[in-house]
């Protein structure tokens, strides 16, 4: 089954199946600047604000996800597995690449 991601900076959607986590699918989207190095829930640089939908995560570290930001759906996307649609809000490292221009291909800039 696969699930609608939305991106609430920019309006942006991408499909996500419900075995792929939110950072993967995200990562297919074309945007330069995804990190995907660690995929682990250890490095932090995906985080996301999940604000609306059904969701299961899997272990992260709480060097980078606190039970706050658990209890305020703070999460890495590399550890977000939708369970129907979500919208999310891009947190730090990743925002540049995400809700900027700078995250598109050069080709991409004057699309928008």
């Amino acid at each position: 089954m696969h699930y609608q991601v939305t991106i609430e900076e920019t309006g942006e959607q991408y499909t996500c199946g419900e075995q792929e986590n939110l950072l993967i699918a995200m990562s297919r989207s074309g945007r330069r600047g995804i990190p995907l190095g660690c995929r682990g829930g250890g490095c932090g640089v995906c985080k996301v604000e999940v604000t609306a939908g059904e969701y299961e995560t899997r272990a992260m570290s709480c060097q980078h996800v606190t039970e706050e930001d658990r209890a305020e759906r703070r999460l890495l996307a590399c550890r977000v597995f939708p369970r129907g649609d979500v919208s999310v809000k891009v947190l730090g490292k990743m925002h540049k690449a995400v809700c900027t221009n700078a995250g598109l291909r050069p080709t991409e800039k004057t699309k928008i």
